[in-house]
């Protein structure tokens, strides 16, 4: 192809965005003095257009959040639960199509088994962001079955998971464990280990500079308003752990003002 010696050119490139043109970039050479020059130029301008439209899907992809949790995530996707509650709410903000909300609660998980299934039920998944609520297994069943989880296995594990997510450049919110019985007085048979194991995953966040979305403290705070005869359940809780609409509806609210930021 036989090229003059000089050029003057202005391309504009536009793509698509939320059903109407945008411009995306506008790139201008001034002068091009040789052929070598506008085989350059051209090799950009080709890569420009694959890169281009994959920038823009890329724009449009919904936040892909994973709820990483045990039976209180679990029942969270069931008609009534947190996060199909979040999801209603969502769309009544016109935002439903920007997020995906995907609950991965298992019945009894405490924190290893989070770290066991990490692979296939979250990263597998390539979330944009995981909101970890575990703990009260891992404190309740100290009572309740005899086992449990130690405080500095807990957060030998906590950490173990939260280097994998951050590795994969996964953001994080993390969660307290909100309750084991509503009383306010904190005669709650395991309010002291409660307020133990929450401590540590304050401390976990501080110090890896991730977003705590305190339930422990919501949910003290909402019962010393709420509770005034000090009743253990029947609150925010059906069974003192497990949440009934208005602790459903509440956690919701609680998880999307950290999350809308994130």
């Amino acid at each position: 192809m036989n090229l003059p010696s000089k050029y003057h050119f202005k391309i504009t490139i536009s793509v698509l965005s939320s059903g109407r043109e945008s411009p995306y970039f506008t790139l201008m050479s001034n002068k091009i003095n040789s052929k070598s020059k506008m085989k350059r130029f051209l090799r950009y301008l080709k890569l420009s257009f694959f890169t281009i439209p994959l920038l823009a899907a890329q724009q449009d992809k919904p936040i892909r959040v994973i709820f990483f949790g045990d039976s209180i995530t679990q029942a969270g996707v069931r008609p009534g639960g947190y996060i199909v509650k979040m999801g209603e709410m969502l769309e009544k903000q016109g935002l439903k199509d920007k997020y995906e909300l995907i609950g991965a609660g298992i019945g009894g998980n405490k924190i290893y088994d989070l770290y066991l299934r990490m692979e296939d039920d979250v990263l597998a998944k390539k979330p944009d962001v995981v909101i970890i609520y575990i703990g009260v297994n891992d404190v309740w069943h100290k009572a309740s079955h005899g086992t449990g989880t130690d405080p500095d296995k807990f957060v030998k594990f906590y950490e173990a998971i939260l280097k994998k997510l951050q590795a994969a450049n996964i953001r994080v919110a993390l969660c307290t464990p909100a309750a084991i019985g509503e009383r306010t007085d904190f005669s709650n048979q395991q309010d002291g280990d409660l307020n133990q194991y929450s401590q540590m995953i304050r401390n976990l966040a501080k110090k890896n500079g991730l977003p705590l979305i305190d339930l422990r403290k919501a949910f003290l705070d909402y019962n010393l308003k709420n509770n005034p005869n000090n009743d253990e359940k029947n609150i925010l809780t059906t069974d003192r752990v497990h949440l009934n609409e208005v602790g459903n509806q509440f956690v919701a609210d609680e998880m999307w003002r950290i999350l809308k930021g994130m």
